[in-house]
């Protein structure tokens, strides 16, 4: 019996020195990366796969193979989650569906027929044990379990299925704004949620909650505001500021990554609020602005790396990390890789925290406006390079070709200030990356073992410019002081918006929406707005009025139930400005969206390619100039890139060795969301959302899925 176990070892062995096995084709041909039950493909958030159907030799014979018509329309930009032969998805009027993975057939959908959510959903969370199997998904601030497989809530999760997320806040948090727009990171018997909140002096605490998955209960919460006692308190001036009702956020909101093996969540955290007036959080504001990496069982402080000193810019970091292995030194090294608005890549030691290239602490102008006490550095590493273009290194020589304006674009811009970090005040500052980045929400790809990054990134500018609040003068009317502090900001001091940057004009809203649409979306929010909950019933009815056209009385009924939301700080955000061309194309030359490949073994990048087109401008013969995207890549182990995320509403496909393009499709709607992977039957499948919407496209309802016509 020994000698016939030897000999089957002896077979094993000899059968992988023949075929080359080792441990790189072990890691990349595990279920991990065969399968897609996930948030963006694996806890790792790699985007990465291992099937290899699909290669860069066929990818041109893709064709749809099904196509899911959803009930509601509008912006989609959750990445599936498949399950053996289940495709899990969410609509836009946030129901959860689940599909047939081969055709597309709908199996059963959670939703609310009542009430309907305006919100944006970037997917959901999949937890089993035996044959216990549950979908994770938000609705407003709760949190709901599912039974995978019918769709039921488990009635033993919280009250009845679900669990209001702020359970495990402070009592201060019951009635403020919390939602999730992105899936929970499910670790063992437990979920740990992101949060999106307030971005104004109404916020609630960012901490990072986890729950359990059985029972709904928290099991534990990391002040990213931190208590008296705790590590990084005294990095907040106002002793006070982890229960200031002025001061709130931190919060992530983005994702996070997870090191299943060294039992470590890695958390992105987001600005401290309010975002671009700190005078109230004066201090280098830890834990916001910072990569935090805590033991996933407890929740306790490991290491943390902040990316940002007192942020004034929103420079929160907008998608979950990467783990991946780099080669430095000829030493393998674990790491973790996080991508920035502003165009950096900063890599660490996923164990220790080690930078793995230099971070220099780089001087930065003082803030100008009154109490406002900007820190003097910023951290910019020196390798990599940035994948996108930064203020500092423009001339007039990069005003658009293509503007016809090119005299008032070059006005503004020589008359704005330009350093990466010049602090917000009274006069414009030319904001590149923009508010969105650099990499945005989508983030980055990674081959989890070559070392090798890929990035799609915006190169949008936009104008910030700060104004004086008088959203607290005495003598204006309720409705329009609510309005100036709570809608001004995106939807201008002149209800007409700014449509080019995404933000509706409100002149005659009363054609459009009835008073109780408007009220559902001041309270809940709607996209990436957040919403008001705290208003009260008069001051919603005095928005109401002001929206409406009727008569204000200048000092309403039931005063002493009006709360104190208004935005008490001396200073306001200007708005949302893109810096455009008199044709709505932006004021700066091409290239206005990137594709990046860059090594990490040497910081070294391996290509950049325009990403994207402006049709207009194609029709005309003019050569590629990239476009604004949201949404990132697939990674295959064959070779591929694979991509949606433009506006120009295109699936593409390059090779990820050269980022030459080899296929393309254009979608019914433009896709803002990452696409999964998935095979069943011995087929390969690539399935994606394509709702539209954003940056002007055209609505959406369907989920379509790609396959080869004769694999």
């Amino acid at each position: 019996m020994r000698i016939t176990s030897y000999l089957i070892i002896f077979f094993i062995l000899s059968l992988c020195i023949l075929v080359g096995c080792n441990e790189e084709t072990s890691l990349k041909d595990n279920k991990m990366y065969t399968t897609w039950s996930s948030y963006l493909g694996d806890s790792g958030r790699s985007h990465f796969t291992s099937l290899n159907q699909i290669t860069p030799q066929n990818v041109s014979q893709l064709e749809v193979v099904w196509r899911y018509e959803a009930p509601d329309w509008g912006q989609m930009q959750m990445n599936p989650l498949v399950v053996d032969s289940l495709v899990y998805g969410v609509t836009a009027a946030l129901r959860v569906v689940a599909l047939h993975a081969e055709t597309g057939n709908e199996l059963w959908q959670f939703g609310d027929s009542v009430q309907v959510w305006h919100s944006t959903s970037r997917g959901v969370s999949y937890w089993e044990k035996g044959n216990d199997k549950r979908i994770l998904c938000t609705r407003g601030a709760d949190l709901y379990a599912l039974d995978a497989l019918t769709g039921l809530p488990i009635t033993s999760f919280g009250n009845n299925g679900k669990i209001d997320m702020r359970s495990g806040m402070p009592e201060s948090a019951k009635d403020k704004f919390v939602i999730s727009n992105t899936p929970g990171t499910v670790f063992k018997d437990i979920i740990v949620m992101p949060l999106r909140i307030s971005e104004g002096s109404d916020a609630a605490p960012g901490d990072v909650m986890a729950f359990n998955i059985i029972t709904g209960k928290p099991e534990w919460v990391f002040h990213t505001i931190p208590h008296p006692g705790e590590l990084g308190y005294e990095t907040w001036v106002d002793p006070n500021a982890y229960k200031s009702p002025m001061v709130g956020a931190a919060n992530n909101w983005a994702g996070m990554a997870l090191d299943e093996e060294a039992e470590i969540i890695y958390v992105p955290t987001g600005s401290a609020a309010p975002d671009f007036y700190g005078g109230d959080r004066l201090g280098s504001n830890l834990f916001a602005n910072s990569l935090v990496a805590l033991n996933a069982n407890t929740g306790e402080y490991i290491w943390h790396f902040q990316f940002t000193h007192h942020d004034i810019w929103d420079r929160d970091p907008p998608a979950p990390p990467n783990l991946l292995t780099v080669n430095h030194n000829g030493q393998k090294i674990k790491a973790v890789a996080q991508v920035t608005k502003q165009g950096y890549v900063f890599l660490f030691d996923r164990l220790t925290g080690e930078p793995l290239f230099d971070i220099e602490e780089v001087p930065v102008s003082p803030s100008t406006l009154t109490g406002e006490v900007s820190w003097p550095t910023q951290p910019v590493p020196t390798k990599p390079k940035p994948f996108a273009r930064q203020s500092n290194e423009l001339t007039k020589k990069d005003i658009s070709p293509y503007a016809e304006n090119k005299e008032e674009l070059l006005e503004f811009f020589e008359s704005a200030e330009k350093e990466v970090y010049n602090p917000p005040s009274l006069e414009p500052t030319l904001l590149l990356p923009g508010y969105d980045g650099g990499a945005e929400w989508g983030g980055a790809g990674v081959d989890p073992e070559d070392g090798i990054l890929y990035v799609n990134s915006n190169e949008m500018a936009w104008n910030l410019k700060m104004k004086v609040n008088e959203a607290n003068a005495p003598e204006m009317p309720l409705g329009k002081r609510i309005y100036s502090s709570k809608c001004a900001t995106c939807h201008q001091s002149d209800r007409k918006g700014l449509v080019a940057s995404g933000f509706p004009s409100l002149v005659d809203i009363n054609l459009k929406r009835s008073k109780e649409e408007v009220v559902s979306i001041v309270t809940q929010g709607k996209g990436m707005m957040t919403g008001f909950p705290t208003l009260s019933n008069i001051e919603k009815d005095a928005l109401l009025q002001f929206l409406f056209n009727e008569e204000q009385p200048s000092e309403p009924q039931g005063k002493k139930e009006i709360a104190n939301t208004l935005e008490e700080n001396p200073y306001l955000h200007g708005g949302y400005t893109k810096f455009l061309d008199s044709n709505g194309l932006p004021g700066l030359s091409p290239p206005w969206g990137t594709l990046n490949a860059i090594d990490l073994n040497s910081g070294d990048f391996l290509w950049s390619i325009p990403f994207g087109e402006t049709m207009s401008l194609k029709e005309k013969g003019f050569p590629t100039t990239g476009t604004e995207n949201y949404g990132g890549p697939i990674i295959t182990q064959n070779g591929l890139l694979l991509i949606a995320a433009t506006k120009d509403g295109f699936f593409r496909a390059f090779n990820k060795t050269t980022g030459e393009l080899l296929w393309e499709y254009e979608l019914p709607a433009a896709s803002f969301a990452t696409p999964s992977t998935y095979e069943y039957k011995g087929k390969q499948y690539i399935v994606l959302a394509c709702g539209g919407e954003k940056l002007g496209t055209k609505k959406g309802n369907q989920i379509i899925a790609f396959a080869l016509a004769n694999p």
